[in-house]
């Protein structure tokens, strides 16, 4: 068996680089308050438990099976009508998923309507929304339409107090 010898041109020592890299990213706790906006003015102070939960195992199952379930949805239609339906609910689906208004939320009714959730029931519908909190601050129109147009960085919306 030949023996291995280190290139200066492999790719392994900087995948090993790479991967510690992340490793050690993810050990840190961000010193900034929300990353890239550190306005703590306009967006307020970041919780460190909010930085460190992540999704529930459940999610990702769900969601990689909703996936799989829409790709054979399309599949069948293509099969059925044709390549031309399934480009044009995609069409359908972008212009309906635009976001409309610069400072509100809007419940995007009509994608609901075309991708079949709208009779859905999920935990979001019933447990605590964000935005209707009473602890979230007011909302800022002229924030949001700077970050609209590109003027300024950070969330459209403010984080909660």
């Amino acid at each position: 068996m030949p023996k291995r010898t280190a290139y200066k041109n492999s790719k392994e020592p900087k995948e090993r680089k790479d991967k510690k890299r992340k490793m050690e990213a993810s050990k840190t706790i961000q010193h900034e308050i929300g990353g890239v906006q550190n306005d703590a003015l306009r967006f307020g102070l970041n919780g460190v438990k909010s930085d460190l939960v992540g999704s529930h195992p459940f999610q990702s199952a769900y969601e990689s099976a909703k996936k799989t379930q829409e790709e054979m949805r399309r599949k069948v239609l293509a099969n059925t009508y044709g390549t031309a339906l399934p480009l044009k609910m995609d069409l359908d689906r972008q212009i309906l998923s635009r976001f409309q208004r610069p400072l509100l939320p809007s419940s995007m009714l009509g994608l609901e309507a075309l991708t079949g959730t709208l009779d859905d029931f999920g935990f979001e519908d019933y447990l605590n929304d964000p935005q209707e909190s009473e602890t979230v601050r007011p909302l800022d129109l002229h924030h949001s339409m700077e970050v609209r147009l590109g003027l300024s960085k950070g969330p459209v919306c403010p984080s909660f107090m």
